[in-house]
């Protein structure tokens, strides 16, 4: 095979993909990560061959599409950290994981979902310690309650999934008034305020069982 045809088998190649990619995107924002690959490959006008000679399964075409959400949810718990208030920078990182949520099914599912591999799992693991850092400031400031754990965020992110499942459609933006709520029960700097005990928390084995059981089916 000549050099100008091998090119040309390349630059098809990386058409093809390119067009997988941007079929899964609006696939998975609009029908989460469960959506058929047959689906996607029909969005992107392909034949269901041609995408798995790209993306051999599920995960892999999920790694590419969230990437880039992953890097966004480290660098906003990374800004959190530099934030000068820190409740406000508590309270602002939780809006916006759960703004992220509500912009795309696909993020809601895969932030609060374990996958095998690192290009996913790292920069939770990174994006994750920067948050009990955020957590750790607002408690030593007497503005977050004291017994809240990096365990409750994913909760809070849970919760929010499951009212946005129910909502999406025909309330978008009752997501808010659920962070709110659950913002100000979290809040502990008012004259006003006793923060009961919460039961105990799940741990973080728990939390990763629970994170791995919802993860897309293959």
């Amino acid at each position: 095979m000549d050099a100008c045809k091998r090119r040309g088998l390349r630059k098809d190649a990386e058409i093809n993909r390119e067009r997988i990619v941007a079929a899964a995107r609006v696939a998975f924002r609009e029908g989460g990560l469960d959506v058929p690959l047959e689906e996607i490959a029909r969005r992107a006008e392909v034949n269901i061959a041609t995408l798995y000679r790209r993306f051999p399964d599920r995960e892999a075409l999920i790694e590419a599409i969230l990437a880039d959400r992953m890097a966004e949810f480290v660098e906003a718990a990374e800004a959190a950290e530099r934030a000068d208030d820190p409740w406000e920078a508590f309270a602002g990182l939780v809006e916006h994981i759960c703004g992220m949520q509500a912009a795309d099914r696909g993020v809601t599912e895969g932030l609060t979902s374990c996958f095998p591999g690192e290009a996913l799992e790292a920069p939770r693991a990174r994006a994750l310690a920067a948050v009990d850092r955020v957590i750790g400031r607002a408690r030593r400031a007497g503005t977050l309650r004291a017994d809240f754990t990096g365990q409750d965020l994913m909760l809070i992110m849970m919760a929010n999934a499951g009212v946005l499942g129910s909502t999406r459609c025909a309330a978008p933006e009752a997501w808010r008034r659920l962070i709110g709520l659950i913002l100000d029960a979290c809040r502990t700097d008012r004259a006003d305020r006793i923060a009961p005990p919460l039961p105990p928390a799940p741990s973080a084995e728990d939390m990763r069982n629970a994170m791995l059981t919802a993860r897309p089916h293959r």
